[in-house]
């Protein structure tokens, strides 16, 4: 099978911002990258930068140059200790600064956007996934991507296209998976979402 037949997945981390002067979520993207842990997909990587401007440019132009069967967005939380799976994103609420000390004029994603939007995947399946492979890998499902650019980037991915939008919170490094463990479980939770779409289609 050539590689232009290969289903073209997008998958992007986030750069340095605040405690994070190494970004969980980048590492873990370029894990699974250079280790090819998903051989049968085109997968292209993304860092964005902590940036509500560049993200709002940024997100938008991978969706039309790609046109990309999945699109997930990978971000860092302290507050995790598993991998976490988002299952909507929000439009409102944008108070936190970003890396250059700005926000949202309006505090919010897309004027006159949905207040929140479910991704069309459903994520307790992709948790499930993570959490029955044989490692040390736990999942869970959250309805509260947080409010900052990482729930900007999802809900701007999920305005484009609800069905094939995602976010996963990891943990930061060492806290406590390694960076072979989220590449890992990047993997799994990819291949679990676009099983969800393929089954969609044939059904």
């Amino acid at each position: 099978m050539g590689s232009e037949k290969k289903p073209t997945i997008i998958i992007t981390g986030f750069g340095p911002f605040g405690e994070h002067s190494v970004n969980a979520s980048w590492v873990a993207v370029q894990n699974l990258k250079r280790r090819n842990l998903l051989p049968h997909l085109d997968v292209h990587i993304q860092e964005i930068p902590v940036d509500y401007q560049e993200v709002s440019q940024i997100v938008p132009n991978l969706w039309k140059e790609k046109n990309p069967q999945l699109v997930v967005h990978v971000g860092v939380s302290g507050m995790a200790n598993k991998i976490t799976v988002e299952q909507r994103g929000n439009n409102t609420g944008y108070e936190r600064m970003d890396v250059k000390g700005q926000r949202p004029k309006k505090k919010c994603c897309i004027n006159d956007g949905e207040e929140c939007i479910l991704s069309g995947i459903d994520m307790s399946q992709v948790c499930d996934e993570i959490n029955k492979a044989e490692n040390e890998l736990e999942a869970e499902v959250s309805h509260d991507a947080g409010r900052y650019l990482c729930d900007f980037s999802f809900y701007t991915s999920l305005s484009i296209d609800r069905s094939r939008s995602a976010f996963i919170h990891v943990p930061p490094l060492g806290q406590p998976y390694s960076e072979d463990q989220l590449g890992d479980g990047l993997a799994i939770a990819v291949s679990a979402m676009l099983k969800q779409l393929t089954d969609q289609k044939s059904s």
